[in-house]
């Protein structure tokens, strides 16, 4: 039986693009976008709950020049083979070039049992097939293979990025064919710029679902969803169906504005639980990109009888689901 937690949300202040992941020692750890878009940090806590008073540690800083000196955005760690990872984008300058900024994609690797402690060493750039911005890199692993799945512009392509799927030979090394599965096509996804980025991955019904984020970074940030057959090839692009309207978006009603850039995973109590960021207010004064307040939040969510989920609407700030 569904004890059905809640969440009073904000769950943890100016932290945008939020990941949390649970280890095997019953640890949530978490990491995000800070503000300053300066450094990588890395908390952890024995509940979802305790991210919020929780002492983050710096794992990482940007350099003061070259392409890992400005823009450090939207950090995930992983413990795969025995290892952490955390896979980030960094840019060499946060100016634009054609709309575009100039990110590509990096991976951090730390032995230590508990990644808040040892040393993060960096294992480089994740190379794809172009030299273009690139970020939002996950991992998944579904049947002894390694997958990587990130957001990159492709100079043939309009728009702003694509998602794309890759087998990898290492943690931080693709190898084989890179397919897209997903491009800004529909409405919503096109609405300030056209924009597939910020994957996550839930396996679940004999499926693998895919979120991603669409449309500018204002009130009109919102959530798609792509799935595949387990047993189909994730490589290639007719395995992906993509749902022809958003999963999660605003709710003016509940004052949340933006909803997006989320994660997965499940709380204390085995429930399915929605790790995502939105603002309180609708209005914005300069660069989206620049307001702070985008939060993470959390909240419980369900599962259709088709097998799909159902995220619902984001809930009011200060109120449980």
């Amino acid at each position: 039986m569904s004890t059905n937690r809640q969440y009073s949300n904000p769950l943890v202040e100016q932290r945008a693009d939020p990941w949390v992941y649970k280890h095997t020692d019953g640890y949530y750890y978490f990491t995000a976008s800070v503000p300053e878009y300066d450094r990588i940090e890395v908390r952890r806590s024995q509940t979802l709950k305790g991210l919020r008073d929780s002492v983050p540690v710096v794992a990482w800083r940007k350099y003061e020049n070259g392409p890992l000196s400005a823009n450090i955005w939207a950090p995930e760690i992983h413990y795969i083979q025995g290892k952490w990872y955390i896979y980030f984008a960094a840019a060499h300058t946060s100016e634009t070039k054609e709309g575009l900024f100039d990110h590509r994609m990096y991976v951090l690797e730390n032995e230590a049992d508990n990644p808040l402690e040892g040393t993060w060493v960096e294992k480089g750039q994740v190379m794809t097939a172009w030299e273009s911005f690139a970020l939002d890199a996950t991992t998944f692993q579904h049947k002894g293979t390694l997958y990587y799945v990130w957001a990159q512009k492709d100079p043939e392509i309009s728009g702003n990025s694509n998602l794309y799927i890759s087998e990898m030979s290492s943690p931080w090394t693709l190898t084989g064919p890179q397919t897209m599965i997903a491009s800004p096509q529909h409405p919503w996804e096109i609405i300030g710029f056209s924009v597939n980025e910020g994957p996550a991955v839930l396996k679940r019904n004999g499926r693998i679902f895919i979120s991603f984020s669409a449309s500018a970074t204002d009130f009109n940030y919102c959530m798609g969803l792509l799935a595949a057959d387990e047993n189909s090839n994730l490589l290639h692009a007719d395995s992906w169906t993509k749902l022809p309207e958003p999963v999660f978006r605003t709710s003016e009603e509940n004052g949340q504005y933006g909803p997006g850039h989320n994660s997965f995973t499940v709380n204390e109590d085995g429930e399915d639980v929605l790790i995502y960021h939105a603002r309180n207010y609708k209005e914005i004064s300069g660069d989206p990109l620049y307001d702070p307040n985008r939060h993470t939040r959390a909240q419980v969510f369900r599962w259709n009888e088709d097998g799909t989920p159902d995220f619902g609407v984001p809930v009011r700030d200060g109120a449980k689901e």
